[in-house]
């Protein structure tokens, strides 16, 4: 008589939207939200979440610029505090993924040994210098956009928190492997469908659209600018994610932290050259 064989495996249930705000929020913030489900399901939906993660960052970024400015401490004082608020409101893993993937880059490694440099709690020079510059790079920009008005500020580290999350999403599509077998590159690595990957790009430039209008003279101006941080950031993300898939083949969660950092920096920056 044959035995009979054990059931198939259960597919996970469905990630609820608690799931997948839980997920974005405890993957990305220090925000106290309970232990996230840690599966496909709650990651697919925790990576569209991702933005509101990011928004939820950069409004804290933006209300601690307003209240600094609006007692006049000074742009340069309320670009670091800004700065420094919406590093610790992510636990710095986004810096310190960014120094990671500069010293795997900059090893010249293939890419075990470059993976393995990636691992390590030091952090060699090139991780260093890019930490430095890109610091320095977003403060000198919120400053700056405070020089245009404290709405600009506002505005810089609002999209900053929203734009740098939704490169999160676009990384996370379909296409896109992980580099390891293990970690979060892999638990998030192709859980977000390309269509949709492109709905959240688009309503992120939507977002950063209207928010231009607000602060832009012409508004249409603002509209433009809005959109264009958007769309070069992603694009600056994009090419991170290339060069780091032919590197390493494919995505860690190091990765994601720089690509983070590297579409923040650019959305600044961009905001910079058009603010009027």
């Amino acid at each position: 008589m044959n035995a009979t064989p054990p059931p198939p495996p259960s597919e996970p249930p469905s990630a609820t939207k608690t799931d997948a705000l839980r997920f974005a929020f405890g993957a990305l913030t220090v925000l106290p939200v309970g232990t996230p489900r840690w599966d496909r399901a709650a990651a697919r939906g925790g990576m569209l979440a991702a933005p509101l993660a990011g928004a939820a960052i950069g409004l804290a970024g933006a209300l601690v610029s307003w209240m600094l400015l609006a007692v006049n401490n000074g742009r340069l004082v309320a670009a670091v505090v800004a700065v420094a608020v919406m590093a610790v409101l992510s636990r710095g893993l986004h810096l310190d993924g960014l120094a990671d993937v500069a010293d795997g880059l900059g090893s010249g490694r293939p890419a075990d040994e470059a993976l393995v440099i990636m691992k390590r709690s030091d952090i060699g020079p090139f991780g260093v210098v890019t930490l430095v510059f890109t610091l320095l790079a977003q403060t000198a920009a919120l400053a700056e956009l405070a020089g245009h008005g404290h709405g600009h500020a506002v505005l810089g580290a609002l999209l900053a928190g929203l734009v740098s999350r939704t490169a999160l999403t676009w990384a996370c599509r379909e296409g896109v492997p992980a580099a390891r077998p293990e970690g979060l590159g892999a638990a998030v690595a192709g859980v977000v469908t390309v269509p949709t990957a492109l709905a959240v790009a688009g309503a992120a430039a939507a977002v950063a659209g209207v928010a231009g209008s607000l602060t832009g003279d012409p508004a249409v101006g603002g509209v433009v600018v809005g959109c264009c941080a958007v769309v070069l950031a992603l694009s600056a993300a994009e090419l991170l994610i290339r060069h780091c898939r032919r590197r390493f083949g494919g995505i860690t969660g190091d990765v994601l932290g720089a690509v983070a950092e590297t579409a923040a920096t650019v959305t600044l920056l961009v905001l910079t050259v058009g603010a009027t």
